[in-house]
């Protein structure tokens, strides 16, 4: 198989409030959506982030179980500098997020981080890392 992840999806008890972190929080705009099942934010070339609603999920998936709850994952977005951080939480928080761990130095010297939870569940780290970057065609480079 080749490396890669075409569709990253997460299971949401509440796409409205979803809509709302990642729209209003995040400033996102959907690629595609059907309202009540699912939407889909383009997140880098070739991938998508979609959000289902949990109960068709486990519906989809069809085990019997409930898969309605993310959970021993992070996903993470780098900003550019330390202020765009306390920027970013903030935002989110008015967006219905919950701070989990406010904007704070990182044991990686220089890094400055902080944790969200989105109203889906994520948790999203928001953080500045001089240490590493993003080039143009979306390779990440370790300093």
């Amino acid at each position: 198989m080749e490396q890669g992840i075409h569709i990253i999806t997460v299971a949401t008890r509440d796409l409205v409030a979803a809509r709302r972190f990642y729209v209003g929080g995040l400033g996102w705009r959907p690629v595609f959506e059907l309202a009540g099942e699912i939407q889909f934010y383009q997140v880098a070339p070739g991938q998508v982030l979609g959000l289902f609603d949990a109960e068709m999920l486990s519906e989809d998936i069809g085990d019997g179980r409930d898969h309605g709850t993310p959970s021993g994952f992070t996903l993470a977005h780098n900003v550019h500098d330390a202020d765009a951080v306390h920027r970013t939480v903030e935002r989110l928080e008015r967006a219905g997020g919950t701070v989990l761990k406010h904007p704070q130095p990182a044991a990686v010297p220089g890094m400055l981080h902080a944790y969200v939870q989105d109203p889906v569940g994520v948790v999203w780290e928001i953080a500045y890392n001089p240490g590493w970057r993003v080039e143009e065609d979306g390779a990440v480079v370790f300093d």
